[in-house]
């Protein structure tokens, strides 16, 4: 079962947006920010972690390993909540898709890869889309330049411009 995220306050609210910018800052500096005490800043980052609400990773920069990304827009032949479900696993399961999105309109889903290059992609999307057998139609489109990528959801600190 899922695990519902604590009640959020304003502190918590500016404590994530600076967290989401950087979350190496260190425990004085973020309760600096937002008025509290390290301890208290620290008590709630555990609570945001065996929430559910946050988990550190590292991002590493595509363009710094040489990614080829690529867009994926996808359109199943049959539909049913099986296939729907076999679908997302395959997606969840493949290393290459970075993201992964149903929609709404003409298309059922759109796919974020990132290969090691053109050849590669190529690969990859044969094999997550041409031979399923439940794809009545794929358009895949390389990523020529990243405009902008983000990572942040908007709290409401950002949402009203307040600055964390």
């Amino acid at each position: 079962m899922p695990r519902r995220p604590p009640p959020l306050d304003d502190f918590d609210h500016r404590l994530l947006a600076l967290l989401q910018r950087d979350a190496t800052a260190t425990l004085t500096a973020l309760g600096d920010a937002v008025g509290l005490s390290p301890s208290a800043v620290q008590r709630r980052i555990s609570r945001y972690r065996s929430s559910g609400l946050m988990r550190q990773v590292a991002v590493l920069d595509p363009a710094a390993l040489d990614c080829t990304l690529a867009a994926v827009w996808v359109t199943m032949e049959r539909e049913s909540a099986q296939r729907h479900t076999a679908f997302r696993t395959r997606m969840r399961e493949a290393p290459e898709v970075q993201q992964c999105y149903e929609l709404a309109g003409e298309w059922d889903y759109l796919v974020l890869v990132a290969t090691t290059g053109v050849a590669h992609c190529r690969q990859v999307v044969d094999r997550l889309f041409l031979d399923e057998g439940n794809i009545r139609r794929y358009d895949t489109h390389l990523v020529f330049d990243v405009v902008k990528h983000g990572l942040e959801l908007p709290t409401p600190a950002i949402r009203a411009g307040v600055t964390p």
